[in-house]
């Protein structure tokens, strides 16, 4: 077919998914492809997916009908963990033309000519996830003003709930090298922050590939790579995106706590407040060594902001369980939480426990659990109200409104001004009424 000339994109899921939607943009454009609008009608749209739960596989069909709204003679592209998971329930969505796995999405160039138009008879092109053991890099790029980098891919973990190691592959690994490379390239194209993503980034190291053909090996850990990256001029910022608490060591810590660039905020995964539920999940820790690790944080980093990732509703939870989750966290000096209700997903150890909890259960402790987060998040903010901090500035979805964040992740709002988008500077947090944001006011305006 002749080579189309738009393409649009559209993201599900992590921060790892939007690194790899950027680079697969660039892909495009260098072929020649312009990129558009959603709801431009392009010619082409890739969906990148994400299956952490149920919602987002019927987001992803949602997605489809979606392009097909805006351009009904478009080929439509779906990649992602979804892709890999369940390449065939895709290609059978009416309008899809192409399924791409986890080893052929970075090849998404080289499939475009074998496009055809044949409803509801999408090519899938999705090899077994055992064959994927190749790291591609990537980094968002030109859509943010923060720079998501992804280092590492895949995981060897086998927690119960979760099928990022069948969508992604085993634990594998980008270079020091490499990185500070992207980074460098980052840094000269007049990005101010960059978040280290990965699915399991603690892991960082693990599967490296030094020489082509070699054996992988581990030739340095998170710790070696954010030492290094510490050394990166141009970056103002680096923000360590998330990382597992028994990976989380003292060193990292004390490392964060006196760097140059290294900001203070970790997102720390808990799951639950029950070692019982732990065990369940096979999580590798107790609640004891997660309440040690924001222990340490907070006796070197008092100011430090720490988010809580926690999964409701997991099959065998009694009420008793979910209260010693709910108290756990009300206990902890924490910053904020993100919730999810459990949701079975196909092929995991997980679906076969028993104990299922009934689904107005779930929703009532995902209720009880957001309104605690955002008790923590007011005491967080109001902790620092009076304050000046120095804020990275960047645009807003609201009209005649600008955001940024601290380097402890308070999210403030002024009034817009172009000239301060990616500019660090210094503002004095003045109240917080509720909600996500800060008011703030200028206290100065030297462009870093």
């Amino acid at each position: 077919m002749a080579t189309p000339y738009t393409v649009a994109f559209h993201t599900l899921g992590c921060k790892l998914n939007f690194s790899e939607t950027s680079t697969i943009r660039r892909q495009f454009e260098d072929k020649g492809f312009q990129t558009v609008g959603f709801e431009d009608g392009a010619d082409v749209y890739v969906l990148n997916t994400c299956s952490v739960t149920e919602f987002a596989d019927k987001k992803c069909r949602y997605e489809v009908r979606r392009a097909l709204k805006y351009s009904p003679q478009a080929r439509i592209v779906v990649v992602g963990c979804y892709a890999q998971l369940k390449p065939q329930e895709i290609a059978d969505i009416p309008g899809v033309d192409l399924v791409l796995g986890a080893a052929e999405k970075f090849n998404i160039v080289n499939y475009i000519d074998e496009l055809t138009k044949a409803p509801g008879k999408g090519m899938v092109r999705a090899g077994e996830i055992s064959t994927v053991n190749h790291f591609v890099d990537a980094f968002s790029f030109g859509d943010r003003t923060r720079t998501f980098l992804k280092v590492q891919d895949g995981c060897d973990y086998k927690c119960s709930f979760c099928t990022i190691p069948l969508a992604r592959g085993k634990s594998r690994s980008d270079t020091v090298e490499n990185v500070l490379a992207n980074a460098r390239e980052i840094a000269a194209a007049g990005i101010k922050e960059i978040v280290l993503t990965g699915v399991n980034l603690g892991d960082f190291g693990n599967g490296t590939e030094v020489l082509e053909g070699t054996k992988p090996k581990k030739e340095a850990l998170f710790f070696d790579l954010i030492k290094a990256l510490d050394e990166v001029e141009g970056i103002e910022r680096f923000r360590i995106s998330s990382i597992e608490p028994n990976l989380l060591t003292d060193e990292i810590i004390d490392f964060v706590a006196q760097s140059k660039r290294f900001v203070p905020h970790f997102h720390i995964p808990l799951q639950s407040g029950s070692d019982k539920i732990l065990r369940l999940m096979k999580r590798r820790y107790v609640s004891a060594l997660y309440r040690s690790r924001v222990e340490k944080i907070k006796s070197v980093m008092p100011h430090c902001c720490i988010g809580v990732d926690v999964i409701v509703g997991f099959p065998g939870e009694t009420e008793e369980d979910f209260n010693d989750t709910y108290r756990f966290l009300a206990e902890l000096d924490i910053s904020y939480l993100h919730v999810f209700t459990y949701s079975e997903r196909p092929n995991t150890v997980a679906i076969e426990l028993e104990g299922t909890v009934d689904m107005s259960v779930r929703r009532e402790r995902n209720d009880r659990l957001r309104i605690l987060s955002e008790k923590k998040r007011a005491h967080f903010y109001n902790a620092f109200i009076g304050e000046s901090r120095k804020v990275l500035f960047e645009h807003a979805k609201e009209e005649g409104v600008m955001h940024g964040f601290t380097d402890n992740y308070i999210k403030v709002s002024l009034p817009f001004e172009s000239h301060l988008i990616n500019s660090i500077e210094e503002v004095k947090l003045s109240a917080f009424s509720g909600g996500e944001t800060v008011d703030a006011e200028l206290v100065a305006a030297t462009v870093l």
